[in-house]
């Protein structure tokens, strides 16, 4: 059976001197992973239980390349997080095992239309319109390994520092997180999952240069453009 109209291309994700892309998959997402976003964010870090969310392929930037300012928000948010990306999948999977799936991980950045998803809060509706929409999840490259357990996240913009803690300060581990994650979906080779921000998420303003590092993964740096429509 052959498809009925040509199929967006493959999305491939720079690889750390390597040639050959990343295949890019699914995009998941973490909230409430570290106490300190928890409590900016209004909620209880002793009762708190990560929130798993998606974003498309479309979501994804790679280093390098502009990010537009989206349309139909006026308060757009950085995220800071530190991104994994995986080798293997499978569902179930026990927290002694999770670390296989690791293919390597990157710096990224969740974007976020802060006033939307209020409104979703509100009236009980879904998030996708304030997390899911085109551009809206910058990446830097990736490289091949083990993450980092700890070291240095942090976000400038214009050479401020918005952003800052240290990985160690998540409340679940990446291994914890996988072995979770996988109760719910069935984990692919491609998958990337970011796994949460810390405090200070703040606005974005047309013009702004986004510098962001997490230890010693290669830097991600973007500028917001003007609207695009």
């Amino acid at each position: 059976m052959k498809p009925i109209f040509t199929p967006p291309p493959l999305r491939l994700l720079p690889v750390e001197n390597i040639e050959d892309g990343f295949p890019a998959g699914r995009v998941f997402c973490v909230g409430r992973n570290y106490s300190d976003h928890v409590k900016e964010m209004g909620g209880d870090p002793d009762r708190s239980q990560p929130v798993f969310f998606m974003k498309p392929a479309t979501a994804l930037v790679t280093r390098g390349n502009d990010v537009p300012y989206p349309v139909l928000t006026q308060d757009l948010h950085h995220e800071v997080e530190l991104v994994l990306a995986l080798k293997s999948g499978g569902a179930n999977v026990p927290v002694s095992e999770a670390h296989t799936l690791i293919y390597g991980a990157a710096v990224g950045v969740d974007l976020t239309r802060r006033d939307i998803q209020a409104a979703a809060k509100k009236s009980g509706g879904p998030w996708e319109a304030a997390k899911a929409f085109d551009a809206s999840a910058p990446i830097g490259t990736i490289r091949p390994g083990m993450p980092p357990a700890e070291g240095r996240i942090t976000l400038s913009v214009n050479g401020e520092e918005r952003q800052a803690a240290d990985l160690k300060e998540m409340t679940r581990g990446f291994d914890e997180l996988l072995a979770e994650l996988s109760t719910l979906f069935t984990l692919q080779p491609g998958d990337l999952v970011f796994t949460g921000t810390p405090a200070g998420v703040a606005a974005l303003q047309p013009g702004d240069r986004v510098e962001a590092r997490a230890a010693d993964l290669p830097e991600l740096a973007f500028t917001v453009t003007e609207r695009t429509r």
